[in-house]
């Protein structure tokens, strides 16, 4: 485990393209323990892309991705081992619908950490507390609202004890009057020291809960600065017209 304030992922000159398209034209940054990182944009810009090359479910084309000190994009890497480190939240929530809700989350501790059933459960059981459903253990993906769906998928995600979380538009799916109960969760993790890195569309919440903000577009990052000063001193004339159309 990486002590708060040490860097977590190391990211220099990051480029990746599809065919003809360079979505990420070189991006170097470095993303610490104990921080929450935003990233926004316009759509198209490479924020998703971005997030999904952290954990190579989008292969870089060039550049090198360091986390916890191990090059992850290496041939010689064991990525599977360092992903049980990073959980992954999606637009789509990506539970077995065959499987009930406490299930869907015991899974990979079992498989993957080798922990015993009886473990497994409890540490379920714990989750849909700390995620406010402990009553739909026994219920099934298909009998739970949106929201309640993202909150099961983060509860997967906390099932593995990661070192940081990585969200991709959580919320994009969600009908309006679900996206605030997925955000008050997510402001709880980070109140409890959770590394996270963020792609959204949610300004409310980067100001309040953002540590950092990455203002990427054209595939690069254009402003990357501390939450407060992002939004009082956007200096950038392309980062203020987008900041027009979204507050």
């Amino acid at each position: 485990m990486i002590a708060k304030g040490e860097t977590l992922f190391k990211i220099n000159d990051l480029k990746k393209s599809f065919g003809d398209v360079d979505v990420l034209k070189g991006i170097s940054t470095e993303i610490k323990s104990g921080e929450v990182l935003v990233i926004i944009g316009p759509s198209g810009s490479g924020k998703s892309t971005f997030l999904r090359c952290l954990n190579l479910l989008e292969e870089p084309t060039d550049g090198e991705i360091f986390f916890e000190g191990n090059k992850i994009n290496d041939k010689g890497c064991d990525v599977n081992l360092l992903r049980q480190k990073m959980g992954m939240v999606f637009q789509q929530f990506n539970l077995f619908p065959h499987m009930t809700v406490k299930k869907n989350i015991e899974l990979a501790p079992l498989k993957l950490l080798k922990i015993s059933q009886d473990e497994a459960e409890k540490s379920a059981q714990s989750l849909l507390e700390r995620v406010g459903l402990p009553d739909k253990a026994t219920s099934y993906p298909a009998q739970l609202s949106g929201g309640q769906k993202q909150r099961i998928a983060i509860a997967r995600s906390l099932a593995m004890n990661p070192d940081v979380m990585l969200f991709d538009e959580p919320t994009s799916a969600l009908d309006p009057e679900m996206v605030g109960e997925v955000l008050e969760l997510m402001k709880e993790l980070a109140r409890s020291g959770m590394t996270m890195v963020v792609v959204t569309h949610e300004m409310g919440f980067a100001r309040e809960v953002a540590t950092r903000i990455a203002f990427i577009d054209e595939g690069r990052i254009m402003v990357d600065k501390p939450a407060k000063e992002f939004f009082e001193n956007p200096d950038n004339p392309r980062l203020k017209e987008f900041l027009s159309k979204v507050l």
